[in-house]
C-alpha cells in the first residue's frame, strides 16, 4: 500500500511573515491528520523560518527549484548542496520552469540527477500542453518527458512523480479522474520497463493540476493517484486542510 502524498506548491507566493501566518494557521490540525504525507514548498526566503516552525512535526519540508550545479558563478540560483539540510523535498521540471524559464527535458535530468545525490527527494513533474493533449499526443509527450529525466540514474530511492497536464495547471480546468488516472497508469508502466515492476509499484505519483477541496476525492479514489501536487488551493488553509484530510479518508477505505 502506498502511502499517499500532497504536497502544497506556494509558487511565487508569501512573504516571510505571511508564510508563517499561514502555517501557523494550518500546522497544528495538519500534523494531527495521519495516513497521508504532508508536504509545503514556500518560497526559498522562507524555507528556514517555515522549516524552523515544522521542525517537530510530521510535516515535511519541500523546494520549489534547484539549479544543476553545486556551486559557481550563477547569480540568482540555488544549488542543492544550498537546499540539502533546509529540506526534504524538491519540485523539479515544473512546467512553469518549462514554460516560462526554457527548461528542458536535458536540464531537469541534470537538476534530479543533482538532487539525488545530495540526499533530496525529487519530485518530478511531467504533463502536455493543450494542443498536445487535443492531438492526442499525451502518451508521446509524457512518455518523452518521463524517459528523458531518467536517463543516466540508477537509484530512484525518493523519487515521487506528478502528473500535471499544463492545460489544468492554474485554469480551473482540472482533468477527470479516469483521465488523470490513465495517464498515470501510463508513467508507471513506462518506470516499470525502465526500472522494475516492483519499483513501478512502490513508486507514489501524483496528480496536479487546478486540484481543490471540491474535486481531490475523484482523483485519490482512482486506483493509480497517490495523492496531489496542489497549488494555489494549498495558499488557502481550510481549503488545503479538507484536501489533506479527504486523500487520508479516501485511501483508508
Amino acid at each position: 500500500m502506498r502511502l499517499p502524498i500532497i504536497a502544497g506548491n506556494w509558487k511565487m507566493n508569501t512573504t516571510v511573515e505571511q508564510a508563517i501566518e499561514l502555517v501557523q494557521e494550518i500546522r497544528g490540525r495538519l500534523d494531527e491528520i495521519e495516513g497521508v504525507e504532508k508536504i509545503l514548498c514556500p518560497p526559498f526566503i522562507s524555507l528556514i523560518a517555515i522549516g524552523e516552525l515544522m521542525a517537530d512535526s510530521s510535516i515535511k519540508l519541500g523546494a520549489q527549484n534547484l539549479y544543476f550545479e553545486e556551486k559557481g558563478a550563477y547569480t540568482g540560483e540555488i544549488s542543492p548542496l544550498m537546499l540539502a539540510g533546509l529540506c526534504e523535498y524538491v519540485i523539479l521540471g515544473h512546467s512553469e520552469r518549462r514554460q516560462y524559464f526554457g527548461e528542458t527535458d536535458e536540464m531537469v535530468n541534470r537538476k534530479v540527477k543533482v538532487a539525488l545525490k545530495a540526499g533530496l527527494r525529487p519530485i518530478l513533474c511531467v504533463g502536455e500542453r493543450l494542443e498536445e493533449n487535443e492531438a492526442g499526443k499525451t502518451e508521446e509527450v509524457v512518455t518523452r518527458q518521463v524517459k528523458g529525466a531518467l536517463v543516466g540514474i540508477d537509484s530512484l530511492q525518493g523519487l515521487v512523480i506528478a502528473y500535471e497536464p499544463v492545460w489544468a495547471i492554474g485554469t480551473g480546468k482540472a482533468a477527470t479522474g479516469e483521465q488523470a488516472d490513465t495517464t498515470i497508469g501510463l508513467i508507471r508502466h513506462i518506470v516499470s520497463q525502465l526500472y522494475s515492476q516492483q519499483f513501478a509499484q512502490d513508486l507514489r505519483i501524483q496528480y496536479g493540476g487546478s486540484v481543490t477541496g471540491a474535486n481531490i476525492a475523484e482523483f485519490v479514489s482512482q486506483p493509480e493517484i497517490d495523492g496531489a501536487l496542489v497549488g494555489g488551493a494549498s495558499l488557502k488553509a481550510a481549503e488545503f486542510l479538507s484536501i489533506v484530510e479527504q486523500t487520508a479518508n479516501a485511501k483508508r477505505e
